[in-house]
């Protein structure tokens, strides 16, 4: 097909407002429900009391000890959900390929290699709730491995539990090779951003979940959630023997292959949860409210979206996961992929967990590699390597779905016309599309 047909065929489909409703694959049978369409068999798993009942000891956390038992409050499943930050809570090392593209098509990546020291006795969110406030529980290092003028980079990340007492929650140090020197780098405010990206700290790090309400919103079924372009059949994925393979995108599983509770349609049941700031706890942060896809069994967020003060709908972050610590069965799943995407901006961001080795870090490191005067000697202790940065602009990965007619009483999705015209050009040509046919910004917008 010559330039001309293409460019006709592309014209005629941005031209027509139901492609805005194929972008959620309008094709499908409704797949949300909110709670008065529950039936109660699936109203079972849920305690929907608004208040749940605190701990006599510590009066921010619920009385019921954790990982609780069903049925779940709100607030329950919030704390489920804290089992899986994007940094997995658990000892591990880690090749994390990130970037973000503009919508001008101006693309940025680099390379970090984490090493990740998990202090509690126990993993995950239970060894974070018994941790004192105030003391430090998780320790990261991060050695930039690309691009070129990074390289041996580090930083170092020391995360401390806290409560309204006990605020700082990172102590943040930087070592810059040229200058050989270690700097201390002020906290970070809480929702601030990475330079030139979507995330921010707190979407690395994680939220509390005693910073926030919850309540149910309802189920959903999700069916895709990162997703790849057609101009990129295939990704090449690491093992941490250094060993490589490749996996077809058409292929990937929201859950990988050992989730055992896919519908028979590839679906994942979600429940749908929404978390609002608590204004005592996070004055002045930049979200009003979180809205969660967790799936039913595990909890795990498969989409996670931000909200501005105005509530309308900022920020969409989706994952696909893999289950990279076996030995903590069903709250060893760690997040292999995730996309960012700033809606205002169409801005997108990705970071991708590769050849993720567990690791059970000797008495010496322990006491010396996870600390700012370690950072001098340069040292990289696991030089793993990744083969998933992005090749050209046109293989980024697609602006995540914004299912504007899901829970419309709870969600504000309006995106610019100049963005909903490139995401229904994306659609269409099964790629991102930086350039759109003057004429057609105003058509069709949701």
């Amino acid at each position: 097909m010559n330039t001309f047909a293409v460019h006709v065929c592309l014209l005629a489909v941005l031209l027509c407002p139901a492609v805005v409703g194929a972008q959620d694959n309008g094709a499908r049978p409704k797949s949300w429900k909110t709670l008065a369409e529950l039936s109660a068999e699936e109203k079972a798993g849920l305690d929907l009391r608004t208040d749940t009942p605190r701990s006599a000891t510590i009066p921010y956390l619920p009385a019921e000890p954790y990982p609780f038992e069903a049925p779940y409050t709100a607030e329950e499943l919030g704390y489920r959900s804290m089992e899986f930050t994007h940094v997995s809570r658990w000892s591990h090392v880690m090749a994390d390929a990130f970037g973000s593209m503009t919508s001008g098509g101006y693309l940025n990546q680099g390379v970090t290699i984490g090493l990740n020291f998990y202090m509690p006795d126990e993993d995950g969110v239970a060894g974070h709730l018994t941790t004192p406030a105030g003391q430090d529980f998780f320790r990261m290092v991060f050695y930039y491995s690309s691009p070129a003028e990074m390289q041996g980079a580090q930083d170092l990340w020391i995360m401390h539990r806290t409560d309204k007492d006990n605020s700082t929650k990172l102590d943040y140090f930087a070592y810059a090779p040229a200058m050989r020197r270690v700097r201390r780098i002020p906290q970070p405010r809480r929702g601030e951003r990475f330079p030139n990206n979507v995330q921010s700290f707190d979407d690395v790090i994680g939220r509390d979940a005693w910073e926030f309400r919850w309540r149910v919103l309802g189920t959903d079924v999700l069916y895709e959630t990162v997703r790849f372009p057609t101009t990129r059949p295939t990704v090449t994925l690491a093992n941490p023997d250094g060993t490589f393979f490749d996996a077809a995108t058409d292929q990937l599983k929201m859950m990988w292959d050992s989730y055992p509770f896919y519908r028979p349609d590839g679906g994942v049941e979600c429940y749908v949860v929404e978390s609002t700031t608590r204004e005592d706890w996070l004055p002045n942060y930049p979200t009003s409210k979180l809205i969660y896809w967790l799936d039913r069994h595990y909890f795990y967020p498969l989409r996670i979206e931000q909200y501005d003060h105005d509530g309308r709908l900022q920020v969409v972050e989706v994952r696909i996961a893999r289950q990279d610590n076996p030995a903590l069965e069903d709250k060893g799943y760690a997040a292999l992929m995730t996309l960012y995407y700033d809606v205002s901006l169409d801005l997108m961001s990705y970071s991708i967990h590769d050849a993720h080795l567990v690791k059970e870090w000797s008495v010496k490191d322990k006491e010396v590699a996870f600390s700012p005067d370690f950072m001098r000697r340069g040292w990289l202790m696991h030089p793993l390597k990744t083969q998933t940065l992005v090749n050209t602009p046109d293989e980024f990965y697609l602006r995540p779905l914004l299912y504007p007619d899901k829970f419309p009483h709870d969600r504000t999705v309006a995106p610019a016309p100049e963005v909903a015209a490139r995401i229904r050009a994306q659609e269409a040509a099964g790629h991102l599309v930086f350039e759109v046919p003057v004429g057609v910004m105003e058509v069709g917008a949701p």
